[in-house]
């Protein structure tokens, strides 16, 4: 058996996200089931990059899987995104080497969260309408209080069976563009429900309910209930995931493209 990398994006709209799960409509299961058509009928199991939550999107996602290809790496991934949906796109297929692990050799994980001041049909499945003027300089100045190492369990979902809630977050940053503005986040790693927690409670800052010192007092009480609810999901993204050097560079893609 030989370990494959797959990159891969989504539309997770009309998906209950990535984890499989035994009556709902998922991202890894859906896949699973593509590729036990694809192999002759054995049960391959996927290992992802981590999970993302209903209704979120990927541009970069990665997965591993231990199989033995029986056609060359091309067509595979060709059939494979023949028989995918729509919303589901294969973009690379590699052989890597067999200790690569998809979730525990990751980096760097980016995510981006996508808001609009204009109502536009278009984009309500893939960004937040905010009709309301923001402070996105007050912002700003509240985000760069989440860079570095610090306990992050105000923004995580409780109950969740993680042994730690300290991250280091190394970018917390918003990003003019032309239709709207973009939150930009890099860690090492992620808690549940973090990125959607952070955003809803800076829009709060943005729209001076609160302070920069009321933010920072939310961080460091580690109490989810201080914060405020979390951004709605369809605005978020996996935007890119890091690993460490491997054989074929392509796994080393640029961390903000």
């Amino acid at each position: 058996m030989n370990r494959y990398f797959f990159e891969i994006s989504y539309d997770g709209t009309n998906f209950f996200g990535w984890q499989i799960q035994p009556t709902e409509r998922t991202i890894q299961g859906t896949i699973e089931d593509v590729l036990y058509k694809l192999c002759s009928l054995n049960h391959i199991q996927i290992v992802g990059c981590g999970r993302t939550d209903t209704g979120v999107h990927a541009k970069k996602y990665f997965f591993h899987a231990d199989m033995e290809l029986k056609m060359d790496e091309e067509n595979f991934m060709y059939k494979l995104n023949c028989m995918l949906p729509q919303s589901i796109s294969v973009q690379s297929l590699q052989q890597v080497d067999d200790n690569l692990h998809a979730r525990f050799d990751a980096k760097l994980r980016t995510y981006r969260y996508f808001i609009h001041p204009k109502k536009d049909p278009f984009k309500k499945s893939f960004s937040w309408f905010i009709s309301q003027s923001l402070d996105f300089e007050l912002m700003q100045k509240a985000a760069n209080t989440l860079i570095g190492t610090q306990d992050f369990e105000a923004f995580s979902k409780k109950h969740t069976d993680v042994k730690s809630h300290i991250c280091n977050v190394s970018n917390a940053c918003f990003l003019d563009q032309k239709q709207g503005v973009v939150f930009e986040i890099s860690a090492n790693r992620f808690l549940r429900n973090m990125v959607r927690a952070i955003v809803g409670t800076l829009i709060e800052v943005g729209l001076r309910k609160l302070s920069i010192e009321d933010f920072q007092k939310i961080l460091d009480s580690k109490d989810r209930q201080k914060a405020a609810a979390s951004a709605p999901s369809e605005g978020l993204y996996l935007w890119d995931v890091i690993y460490p050097i491997q054989r074929d560079a392509h796994l080393q893609s640029k961390p903000h493209d």
